[in-house]
């Protein structure tokens, strides 16, 4: 099915339907309507650390936090989307370093503001220190 359509600038535009189409304009002489298609996508977030570090890295950000068992937490999570202040952020440096065993600089614990960053810092560290 093809529909002719006249624009704004009195230009005809070529409308091409896949499917049939059934367009009434109840005897308006100006036929408008939108035409809209949705395409599903697929959306794939992938981490570079393992799962278990992430999983460990979101029980220690719950304790520190005091947030309930069934609060989620994943890879992406935002430290400021649970409420973490910049005090709390240290809090869960400290809680993750004391966990882990390694020591983070200050300037590299002040980039982290998710889950999976934390996760991927300390996975970085720990294979420093071998």
């Amino acid at each position: 099915m093809k529909m002719f359509c006249i624009d704004e600038q009195q230009q005809p535009t070529r409308i091409s339907f896949q499917k049939a189409a059934l367009i009434s304009s109840h005897g308006r002489t100006n036929l408008s309507f939108n035409l809209r298609r949705s395409i599903p996508t697929r959306l794939s977030v992938s981490c570079a650390a393992k799962q278990e570090t992430v999983d460990k890295v979101s029980m220690i950000v719950k304790k520190q936090l005091s947030l309930k068992d069934d609060q989620k937490v994943v890879a992406e999570t935002k430290f400021t989307d649970l409420g973490a202040d910049s005090l709390d952020t240290v809090e869960i440096v400290m809680g993750l370093e004391e966990e882990f065993g390694i020591q983070m600089a200050e300037e590299r614990a002040q980039k982290i503001a998710t889950v999976e960053q934390a996760a991927e810092l300390i996975e970085e560290l720990m294979k420093e220190t071998k």
